[in-house]
């Protein structure tokens, strides 16, 4: 599962919604459940879609204390799979029964790129949320080298033993949103490279 964290005002109720409104149309069904503090989205083709071949994807949306947490599992792509083989066949015995299946290999070219779909939805969300993958305000602190006490950022001596704070400022990975060290030369939740 890929996974992205949003900081800002942004909770896992309006992203629920909102995928569950977009992708719900003549040829994809999206619903979802809440269990606890996590929303389940589910996004498959409708039992008697018109064209293409059939898929599903999960979305994972779980509330965190100043964001979500947002995880997109593995496309069931079997059926779009067999729905081109189909198209192939078809086309290999009779060359213009392409015509008659444009709506099928148009449909199965849309619905492999349903992951990207969706996080360009969920991107345009948080943004129109102001929320992002940086750290908010709220919840920056800087770890004491010395104690280990939390400190406010740019506090310049620490709140409980009163050493020196330097340059030991907290940082998130720009592409997944995922808590850092300055140390880090990469994330360890997506493998990105952070200098």
């Amino acid at each position: 599962m890929t996974t992205k964290i949003y900081h800002g005002k942004l909770t896992a109720a309006t992203l629920a919604k909102a995928i569950s409104t977009r992708f719900s149309d003549e040829d994809l069904i999206a619903n979802y459940t809440k269990s606890e503090n996590q929303y389940i989205v589910r996004i498959a083709s409708r039992a008697h879609a018109q064209s293409g071949g059939k898929t599903a994807i999960g979305v994972v949306l779980q509330q965190l204390e100043d964001g979500v947490a947002v995880k997109i599992g593995k496309q069931d792509w079997i059926g779009i799979a067999a729905s081109l083989g189909i198209s192939a066949l078809s086309v290999r015995r009779n060359p213009l029964s392409l015509l008659g299946r444009l709506d099928d290999i148009a449909q199965d070219i849309e619905n492999l790129t349903l992951d990207d779909r969706l996080w360009t939805l969920i991107d345009e969300v948080a943004s129109t949320m102001n929320a992002s993958q940086r750290l908010s305000e709220k919840l920056r602190r800087n770890k004491c080298e010395f104690c280990g006490t939390a400190n406010p950022v740019g506090t310049p001596r620490c709140i409980a033993c009163g050493a020196p704070q330097g340059d030991n400022q907290p940082v998130t990975c720009l592409k997944c949103g995922f808590l850092m060290t300055e140390a880090d030369l990469e994330c360890t939740n997506c493998g990105a490279k952070l200098k």
